[in-house]
C-alpha cells in the first residue's frame, strides 16, 4: 500500500470544512516522512497541515483525514 501525502487547509470560518489537496504518493514512508517536512517547514506562518497517510487508495486516506474523532478522555493520572 502507498503513502499519500496531503495538504489540509480550513475553510475561513468553517472550522469543519477540510481542503485536502493530495501532493504525492510513495511507496516508502521515509520518504513520505522526509518530504512532508521539508513542505512543514517551506510553510513555516502558514495556516496549512502536511499529513501523511497510509491507505489501500486515495479515497480511502482521503476519509480517514476527514473523519471525526472525538478527543481521548484523560484520567486523573495522566494530567
Amino acid at each position: 500500500m502507498p503513502y499519500y501525502l496531503f495538504k489540509i487547509t480550513e475553510s475561513a470560518g468553517l472550522k469543519l470544512v477540510k481542503n485536502l489537496d493530495l501532493i504525492d504518493t510513495f511507496e516508502a514512508f521515509r520518504d513520505a516522512k522526509a518530504r512532508a517536512k521539508q513542505l512543514r517547514a517551506e510553510a513555516e506562518g502558514e495556516d496549512c497541515v502536511y499529513k501523511v497517510m497510509f491507505a489501500d487508495n486515495q479515497l480511502s486516506a482521503e476519509e480517514q483525514l476527514l473523519e471525526k474523532r472525538e478527543k481521548p478522555v484523560l484520567m486523573e493520572h495522566e494530567r
